[in-house]
């Protein structure tokens, strides 16, 4: 039985991408723990109309639909590649096409991948004030991967699955966990 559908949205212009590998692994551990059916996004699937929309109705039907799964989501897991100390320039139109009120409330992981760790504050300077602005409920737990902790788009680094772990457990303020019997039943 699904309690929920989470949505991971990627503010990656590239595939593969470390970036989506970091939400798409948050995802399944949620997914696993909760139940959630996951649906990931990247800057890719939201297609050509993006960078042109000034307002949500210039966007074409696969961008919409982005937005509208975003909004009704039950949970949200965000990432985006550090550029220039900060998320993608992209990334923050789509969300500038999101209404301020749309996610209030609405328990968010934030995630960040980059080079190395000086732009692991990304997610504390950057992301959680933006969510702030749309008063969503970013959860405690931030997850930041660098290049290293990544083989083949991969992640391979314990600490930072074990991080990755404590953000998913951290939903358990939200949904009930499901039972390995009905986990394995739904199978």
């Amino acid at each position: 039985m699904s309690h929920g559908k989470l949505v991971g949205l990627v503010g990656s212009f590239s595939r593969p991408s470390r970036s989506y590998a970091l939400v798409e692994t948050i995802a399944g551990l949620a997914r696993d723990q909760y139940g959630l059916r996951p649906r990931l996004y990247d800057l890719i699937d939201l297609g050509p109309s993006l960078g042109n929309a000034r307002r949500y109705d210039n966007l074409d039907e696969a961008a919409r639909q982005a937005i509208e799964d975003i909004i009704s989501a039950d949970v949200l897991v965000v990432g985006s590649p550090v550029y220039k100390g900060s998320y993608t320039g992209l990334f923050k139109h789509l969300i500038d096409l999101i209404d301020p009120l749309a996610l209030q409330g609405k328990p968010v992981i934030l995630t960040a991948t980059g080079g190395g760790d000086r732009h692991a504050l990304v997610v504390e300077h950057q992301l959680r004030p933006l969510f702030g602005f749309f008063m969503a409920h970013t959860l405690p737990s931030a997850v930041y991967a660098a290049d290293r902790d990544f083989a083949d788009y991969r992640l391979v680094s314990e600490p930072v699955h074990r991080r990755a772990e404590q953000a998913a457990e951290e939903l358990g303020a939200f949904f009930s966990p499901v039972s390995n019997h009905a986990a394995l039943a739904a199978e």
